[in-house]
């Protein structure tokens, strides 16, 4: 069934069925979307608002499961959370009135198994200020880190992480003052694309050699370390899963709208 053409409408849902959930946020207004005792994260904030209204009972009880779970400063236009409700949502826009600059949008039933770290594709975006950079050489950069590679000098590896990521494109755009770098993977690692582009930066201002970069890729073992850009200018634009969620499209048009508005706006102006 779909969602009806309105910001107060929204399929309702069976009790304690398993939701899964899609939402956009502000992440510069928060300590990264894990929960973090004593600090204020968007985790948090869902789950408080949430059991605040009846949706859910605990937090134990609803076994919230995440997407993604970005950094501090990162924001999104599309993260998804699957948990137990034990109360129907009838009004997406009365649970948006309790949060703070974190907005849902859509909603879809899963099973008990849908764990959603175990999507199709991932898509990130960065807005780069143009500065002095030759687009020329920011391609080829960019043309090094698509497909499988060890990235273990662009991310922060974990105790017993595979470092192997396969990057399957990377779109690169201009608009205005800045340019749009798209990033499409299934999986990343921590740190990985804003290491990434921080290499792709410097290359493209001409401050490290395209060599530079090919040798840190092809020499995982051998530390190099080109720095890491900025988390205000990384989106978590979308996440893909084999179903389509049940969104209200005006409710989701204006948020992502404004939100890319004062993303580009902070960027430009940091």
């Amino acid at each position: 069934m779909l969602l009806h053409n309105s910001i107060k409408s929204i399929t309702r849902l069976t009790n304690r069925m398993r939701t899964a959930l899609k939402f956009a946020y502000d992440g510069t207004t928060y300590f990264g979307y894990a929960r973090q005792p004593g600090l204020s994260t968007i985790e948090g904030e869902i789950l408080q608002v949430l059991k605040g209204l009846g949706v859910i009972k605990s937090i134990k009880d609803a076994k919230p499961r995440v997407a993604s779970r970005t950094d501090k400063g990162v924001s999104s236009f599309g993260n998804v959370i699957a948990l137990s409700t034990i109360k129907d949502i009838d009004n997406i826009q009365e649970i948006n009135k309790d949060l703070n600059r974190v907005w849902l949008y859509g909603l879809k039933k899963v099973s008990d198994r849908f764990y959603p770290r175990y999507a199709n594709l991932r898509h990130y975006r960065y807005y780069l200020k143009k500065y002095e950079i030759d687009e020329n050489l920011l391609f080829k950069a960019a043309s090094l880190f698509t497909g499988k590679h060890n990235f273990s000098n662009f991310a922060k590896i974990e105790k017993n992480r595979n470092p192997v990521r396969d990057i399957g494109n990377i779109v690169i755009e201009e608009r205005d003052n800045l340019i749009l770098i798209d990033v499409f993977a299934r999986t990343f690692l921590w740190h990985q694309i804003r290491r990434v582009i921080e290499a792709l930066r410097k290359a493209a201002e001409k401050k490290i050699k395209l060599n530079a970069v090919r040798m840190a890729l092809d020499n995982p073992k051998k530390k190099i370390d080109f720095g890491i850009a900025p988390a205000n200018c990384l989106v978590l634009v979308d996440i893909i899963y084999n179903f389509e969620f049940e969104c209200i499209k005006e409710l989701k048009d204006r948020i992502l709208k404004n939100l890319e508005k004062e993303i580009i706006s902070n960027c430009l102006s940091s």
